[in-house]
């Protein structure tokens, strides 16, 4: 895969970026940029790390810079909703944008694809949430987002999460669901179709599980948020009980195809995507 240094950068390349406190770890770069090679496009994407508070700048700078997308994540997201000039339906709803388009009339258009590239991922990787009774544990973000996606694609949806007040925030903005409360979670993983971590726990060097793995049973779906390590914890536990895994890096290439489609008018490479960001990541690995 070339990168951004070996491609040929001139006065006419367009730019997209990423921004975020901590932003160095981030493979949207590396997604992105694999998708511009791929296609021959002139764009290239950067990273830049903005502190907490310095978000709603950043943004209004893409105006004056004339940064044609940007990729919103942590601590961002709330503040990119009020930042741009308008946003979808999902994103004014959650309060949360993670893509931003400049578009031709100098206008901010904001969008939150982290829902729908969920529901692709799982997709993906040929489930069918429609009808099924799907547990979403966690009540951040990105748990709004997905509880919100999976309930207008039909699933029958119950939320636990460690704040009380925040599993309501979901459930208010996803008609229908259930409120569990968080400890009598691992009974309603047992009930569950499909389970779904939206939790940090596991990531890297965490062997924290959010929910019990003998609550895990044989049939079940269980899905991942977090995709670093791949092979999470978590997922590890369901395939030992003979449950399907959906791995987090589903929705992070799919959540970011949805955003380059909406820069660029190009049908995003997924399939590409995806290998470059494993392969980021098995370098990552072996680097001592």
């Amino acid at each position: 895969m070339n990168d951004a240094t070996t491609r040929t950068v001139s006065a006419s390349t367009l730019l997209a970026c990423v921004i975020g406190d901590p932003i160095r770890h981030s493979l949207s770069p590396t997604l992105h940029n694999a998708a511009f090679d791929a296609l021959g496009l002139d764009w290239i994407y950067l990273a830049f790390e903005v502190p907490a508070g310095r978000g709603i700048a950043a943004i209004e700078g893409m105006r004056a810079l004339g940064i044609r997308g940007a990729s919103i994540t942590m601590p961002h997201k709330e503040d990119a909703a009020t930042a741009c000039d308008d946003v979808t339906a999902d994103a004014s709803a959650l309060r949360s944008v993670n893509s931003i388009m400049l578009g031709d009339d100098g206008r901010l258009h904001g969008d939150s694809t982290d829902g729908e590239g969920f529901l692709r991922s799982l997709r993906e990787a040929d489930v069918d949430v429609a009808g099924r009774s799907v547990l979403v544990v966690g009540g951040g973000g990105a748990a709004r987002a997905v509880g919100v996606a999976l309930a207008r694609a039909a699933a029958v949806v119950a939320v636990s999460a460690r704040r009380s007040e925040a599993a309501a925030a979901l459930a208010a903005l996803a008609p229908g669901t259930t409120v569990v409360e968080w400890d009598r979670r691992d009974e309603a993983v047992s009930a569950a179709d499909i389970v779904v971590n939206t939790t940090p726990l596991g990531m890297l060097g965490d062997t924290t599980l959010a929910i019990d793995p003998r609550s895990i049973r044989s049939g079940q779906v269980v899905a991942d948020l977090v995709y670093r390590p791949l092979a999470t914890p978590l997922l590890a536990a369901a395939r030992a009980a003979g449950a399907g895994t959906v791995d987090g890096l589903g929705m992070l290439v799919h959540q970011a195809a949805l955003a380059f489609e909406q820069w660029t008018g190009v049908a995003p490479p997924v399939g590409v995507m995806r290998a470059a960001a494993e392969s980021a990541m098995r370098v990552e690995s072996s680097t001592p």
